[in-house]
């Protein structure tokens, strides 16, 4: 019978225990190289459960998927590129706050997502208890808990990716509500932009439009022979900016904190 194959993009903040993740899913087959063109460490790796093979991605550590470095520019063109069935984000149960900002971005480049709540034993023995069934159902995504120094959720790790990849667990994430002016900035520019053919499987016009709101040098880029696109974007940019005195991606950013603390 022939191997049903599945590619996991595994993502999360330094010091989240990702590696550690990985280390225990793949053992000894893994291999070490570099993204294409850039000197950043890329590391792959083989699990099996079952029939199913699974093809595990690690994505260099990051806060947040800006592209203002090049471990963010890295990630998150992999996510983009569809290459990957389902992104895996692991989260450091212990710094919420700080480890759902990522999680908030890719809830809006509407991957297939699973969340992984790792070090849940610190957690716990700091007398903190978390509602990870809650938590699931506020984000709209299946959320496993985990303690992976221990390998404990590791099977259900694999086990809930292939439910996702086979669609027999369809997840459709919430999303970071912004000020109605911003909303219908985002409107406005989706139905005024040509998703560009950027050689990315997985680019939403609305993550497209709401990139172009926050300046995105790397999204503006892809838009270089969509003059118009760019110059509705700076009005829609200026017009905001007047509005609330601040910059439109400094009012995102906030709203993303708030998502997360909400």
């Amino acid at each position: 019978m022939s191997t049903h194959k599945i590619t996991i993009a595994l993502a999360g903040n330094p010091n989240s225990g990702k590696t550690t993740i990985f280390n225990a899913l793949t053992g000894a087959h893994q291999k070490v190289g570099n993204w294409s063109g850039v000197t950043v460490e890329k590391k792959e790796g083989i699990a099996h459960c079952g029939e199913i093979e699974f093809h595990i991605v690690d994505l260099p550590g990051t806060y947040s998927l800006s592209a203002f470095s090049m471990e963010e520019k890295v990630a998150r063109d992999f996510i983009l590129s569809g290459e990957a069935d389902v992104t895996c984000v692991v989260v450091d149960a212990g710094n919420l706050d700080r480890n759902l900002y990522l999680v908030a971005q890719l809830l809006e480049m509407e991957t297939p997502l699973l969340v992984i709540f790792n070090m849940m034993d610190e957690v716990e023995n700091r007398g903190i208890r978390i509602d990870i069934e809650k938590i699931s159902r506020l984000f709209a995504v299946p959320v496993i808990p985990t303690i992976a120094n221990r390998g404990k959720g590791l099977n259900e790790i694999l086990d809930t990716v292939s439910k996702i990849a086979d669609g027999d667990l369809t997840v459709r994430p919430a999303t970071v509500h912004y000020p109605k002016e911003i909303e219908n900035a985002i409107a406005q520019l989706e139905k005024n932009i040509i998703p560009p053919s950027c050689g990315l499987k997985s680019c939403p016009s609305k993550w497209m439009a709401l990139k172009l709101l926050e300046n995105d040098s790397e999204v503006r880029r892809l838009f270089k022979d969509q003059p118009s696109a760019l110059a509705l974007a700076d009005e829609l940019r200026k017009s905001i900016s007047q509005i609330f005195k601040d910059d439109p991606e400094m009012i995102v950013t906030d709203h993303r904190y708030g998502f997360v603390n909400g």
